[in-house]
């Protein structure tokens, strides 16, 4: 029979709860941010199978000893506190962005292959090519640019959408 006293009460001191969760979340993000991009997508079976593999093994580290519903409301708290606290730094203070969040990376320069960052991101040619036909394109003289963005996936301006950009400018410096 479940026993309603010993579910609400902490099992284990606040302070620890929230140590806890600060080092394991703050742990958790800088390995992630060196991880680089393309785990943060987490659209294939191997990247899934790395998030559940790692809030696994962060699990002991996280609740301890503790078995209350409390200890893990302090918890969650904890890491959605930090979560706000980072986003907050990094609006705040912009120099701090690059260090606390990702920025697009160039993958292709008016139709040329930016190889250095493919090679930086680990990022096949073919796995580029399979995002440009999810995007329609066949071709890569076809593309102004594309980005792998902050959250893994790419993004693309079409060629004739940059020669549009640039006539309206043009003509908008004219007027």
């Amino acid at each position: 029979m479940l026993n309603w006293a010993e579910a609400f009460r902490l099992s284990m001191p606040l302070g620890e709860s929230f140590l806890r969760g600060t080092v394991m979340f703050l742990a958790i993000y800088a390995i992630t941010r060196v991880a680089g991009k393309r785990e943060a997508g987490a659209h294939s079976l191997t990247d899934l199978l790395v998030v559940v593999l790692v809030a696994q093994a962060a699990a002991p580290g996280l609740v301890g000893e503790s078995r209350g519903i409390p200890d893990s409301l302090v918890l969650v708290g904890t890491i959605y506190g930090w979560s706000l606290a980072i986003d907050a730094v990094a609006y705040r203070w912009p120099a701090l962005l690059p260090l606390l969040k990702s920025r697009a990376v160039p993958l292709i320069r008016d139709g040329q292959i930016n190889q250095k960052a493919l090679r930086r991101e680990l990022m096949q040619r073919e796995e580029l090519m399979a995002e440009l036909r999810l995007h329609g394109i066949s071709d890569v003289k076809q593309v102004a640019r594309a980005y792998l963005e902050p959250n893994g996936s790419v993004s693309i301006i079409h060629a004739d959408q940059r020669e549009r950009h640039l006539q309206r400018r043009s003509e908008e410096l004219d007027e």
